[in-house]
């Protein structure tokens, strides 16, 4: 049974871009909810950068949003929309 694991994308929206950013997040956020990819928490730093933390369902379930068409798009999109600070593709917890 595959583990579910943490992955982090820290993010500031394009001059102008802000609403467009955040209205493909919310899709995109839907789309990995409703395909059970993977759970979405966004937050907000200040004045203009947001921190996007995505708990997958497993390695499988991310595999398989990096090749749906639907997901793809949204991503596409935000690459316009956006300027990426930071990605975190793997974290794993630390038992303390």
């Amino acid at each position: 049974m595959s583990k579910e694991f943490l992955s982090v994308a820290i993010w500031e929206p394009l001059p102008g871009m802000e609403a467009a950013s955040l209205e493909t997040v919310r899709e995109l956020n839907g789309l990995v909810a409703r395909k059970q990819y993977g759970r979405d928490f966004f937050y907000r730093s200040g004045d203009s950068h947001y921190v996007l933390l995505r708990y997958w369902s497993s390695e499988q379930a991310r595999s398989a949003a990096q090749e749906d068409p639907e997901v793809l798009r949204c991503w596409a999109r935000l690459g316009n929309e956006i300027k990426i600070l930071k990605v975190y593709e793997k974290l794993e917890e630390v038992g303390v």
